[in-house]
């Protein structure tokens, strides 16, 4: 059961993606993955050309001329979302926290699943795994998958995503769309996935404040690492400085886009927008680009 104001904040992320979902993201998601394989769909009457490794050789007995099974591409599909917690999602210098974009893109991706009658799983970790959902289907799991987003209280506030996703390759038997959303403010986690990345198809969703690209000049300010709790007093009112932070996160963007490239992962940044709907625009526009490749591929 979920608590009334859970419930209402649930409904007002839904209501401010529904538009999203309907005129954009249901289509383009259908459209952006293919299915896990071929499943039989019926049999009919062999005609000249079919390949006769299809052909029912029980069914051709019984009616006494050649009759071949014909199989549809298996549609559903497993979603699972691997969201971090770790301390340093609390920060927001906007409306919202990054923890809470992650949630609304979570959300989503999940309902944009539900649409197309997927499974949609769920993993938060820290520096551990802090709770798994087994991918289920249905609006009713989709909303506890939103809930643990909105409410989960970790116990870890540093960030070890390696052990995550290993944790996760060893439980997913399926081949799965895997999503990581993260700020990606840790190292060392490349190994664990390019091995992911062998079995399932994975996306990695960058998610980013403004103030982590470019400070403003509001002079003395004392910086916290929320991981660690090591703090740092700098003068904004330097513009050097400033030009300096700004460079480096620059750097550190093309860093992490090209290292997820050379896996031939696909990596989405999202930068944290006053309105919701101009936050979650690169995502929908990937699902977009992605669902006009793979038609043209098909």
């Amino acid at each position: 059961m979920l608590d009334p104001e859970v419930l209402k904040t649930v409904r007002r992320i839904e209501i401010s993606l529904r538009s999203t979902i309907n005129s954009v993201m249901a289509g383009a998601y259908h459209s952006s993955f293919k299915g896990n394989g071929m499943e039989f769909s019926e049999v009919r009457e062999y005609v000249p050309g079919d390949d006769v490794r299809t052909i029912d050789w029980n069914v051709t007995a019984r009616v006494g001329h050649p009759y071949v099974k014909k199989f549809v591409e298996e549609r559903e599909l497993t979603v699972m979302l691997v969201v971090d917690a770790s301390s340093s999602a609390e920060f927001g210098s906007g409306r919202e926290m990054k923890g809470q974009v992650m949630a609304t893109i979570s959300a989503l991706l999940a309902f944009a699943a539900i649409r197309n009658n997927d499974k949609v799983g769920l993993l938060i970790f820290t520096d551990e795994v802090e709770l798994f959902i087994p991918p289920a289907k249905g609006k009713r799991h989709v909303l506890r998958v939103i809930r643990e987003l909105l409410v989960f209280e970790p116990k870890g506030k540093k960030t070890h995503m390696q052990g995550a996703l290993d944790y996760l390759g060893g439980i997913l038997r399926r081949k799965a769309i895997v999503v990581v959303l993260s700020d990606f403010q840790d190292k060392g986690f490349e190994l664990a996935f390019k091995m992911l990345r062998r079995r399932h198809e994975v996306i990695a969703v960058s998610v980013v404040d403004p103030r982590e690209l470019e400070l403003p000049d509001v002079g003395f300010v004392e910086l916290e690492d929320p991981e660690t709790g090591d703090t740092l007093l700098v003068d904004t009112g330097d513009p050097e400085f400033r030009d300096a932070f700004k460079r480096e996160a620059k750097i550190e963007g093309k860093r992490l886009q090209s290292m997820f490239q050379k896996m031939s992962i696909d990596l989405v940044r999202i930068v944290i927008a006053q309105d919701t709907k101009d936050t979650v625009a690169p995502l929908v526009e990937y699902f977009r680009r992605r669902s006009r490749e793979v038609r043209r591929a098909g």
